[in-house]
């Protein structure tokens, strides 16, 4: 299946590269050792890279000029001999603007530093119907453009939906269908965009911020329900970039009708907005039985994938009201009674420790690693 590569595993060497392709793997190599907040001498990149002195010192010297690395001070001793100069990722320079298309009546923006932390934000409201184009977008960006202290890398778009390439192939929350968001907003400003599906935003910053693991199943719960799956550090991202898109998978073929045109959708029972709607007049037992009733539709969902990838992690983000410990213990409930064996690992569920940046973050982390890969 397609993937991208994350931060923190090295890209795999072409047979026939060429010197520009030997140069940026050689980039991404040395970065992802030191993302996020690592610190290395050059002659211990050169240990753990396998690179020889002379590459290290070049690339190394590169990305110190363009701002992606700064020199931190001297390595500890080693005994005789010149203490090397320790490097890490460079936070001052370099600024991505980062965008948040998951909330009904609000665009979030944020301008950040190579980790992904906002530094100056911008939101612009909705009219009532939520309806959101590229010229809005556009209109965001303009605002953060200004607010800058810093050279802009790369505008990060992070959208609900099925994502392919820069184009939203399909967002029941937008109502869109095959729009291309990167092509107008990259001409617009000159800079390159990156458009990525809220999932794979979140699950990078629970990966590199969060308690993430290289394995781990990861649930988002807001206006919708979208999920991310990494295997081996890696998001699968499916055939039609469409994996993770677990709140249209019908649990009950006869049940309310859902906006992309089945029946009985898992997000019409967990999405955060309904679970709340039905539980802001019910009384407190009532409102515990319907978090246990998700909790077990949830797990019911999950259970397949869990057992099927062997995944012992599943992390779930959402508000509080919803993803409690009520819910979360009923969900562990059903995925201990579908999947313990003597030859899977326990798996565990757990809430997302990550803050409300979670998106904006992440999906400064994804225009990281698109940059890294194409520059």
């Amino acid at each position: 299946m397609p993937y991208q590569a994350f931060a923190g595993e090295p890209a795999a060497r072409s047979a026939k590269a060429s010197p520009a392709d030997v140069r940026r793997n050689n980039r991404q190599i040395i970065f992802n050792l030191l993302f996020p907040t690592n610190q290395f001498s050059r002659a211990e990149l050169g240990r753990q890279t396998g690179l020889s002195r002379v590459a290290v010192s070049d690339v190394v010297g590169q990305m110190l000029e363009e701002g992606l690395l700064r020199e931190t001070g001297q390595a500890p001793s080693a005994g005789k001999g010149k203490r090397g100069t320790l490097l890490s990722i460079d936070t001052d320079r370099l600024r991505i603007i980062s965008i948040d298309l998951t909330q009904e009546h609000l665009l979030n923006g944020a301008v950040t530093n190579l980790l992904g932390q906002p530094l100056k934000r911008a939101e612009i409201t909705l009219n009532d119907d939520g309806d959101v184009s590229a010229q809005i977008i556009i209109e965001l960006i303009e605002k953060m453009l200004g607010m800058s202290d810093g050279e802009i890398i790369g505008i990060g778009i992070s959208s609900p939906g099925v994502v392919d390439n820069g184009v939203v192939r399909s967002s029941t929350m937008r109502g869109w269908r095959d729009l291309d968001l990167a092509t107008p907003i990259s001409d617009h400003f000159g800079i390159d965009v990156t458009v990525t599906n809220d999932a794979i935003s979140a699950v990078l910053t629970e990966r590199f911020f969060g308690q993430g693991g290289p394995n781990m199943l990861f649930v988002r719960m807001d206006v919708g329900i979208g999920s991310a799956i990494l295997v081996n550090n890696r998001p699968v991202i499916g055939e039609m970039h469409a994996a993770g898109e677990i709140g249209h998978i019908s649990i009950d073929l006869n049940g309310p009708l859902c906006p992309c045109g089945k029946r009985g959708c898992l997000e019409r029972y967990l999405s955060g907005n309904i679970l709340k709607t039905r539980m802001e007049n019910a009384s407190e037992n009532q409102r515990q039985e319907i978090l246990r009733e998700a909790g077990l539709h949830l797990g019911q969902a999950l259970a397949m994938p869990a057992g099927l990838l062997d995944l012992a992690d599943i992390c779930v983000f959402g508000q509080p009201l919803v993803v409690n410990d009520v819910f979360l213990e009923a969900t562990q409930q059903y995925l201990d009674a579908a999947t313990v064996s003597s030859f899977h690992k326990h798996t565990v569920v757990r809430r997302c420790e990550c803050g409300p940046d979670i998106i904006v973050q992440g999906e400064a982390i994804a225009v990281i690693l698109h940059y890294l890969a194409t520059k």
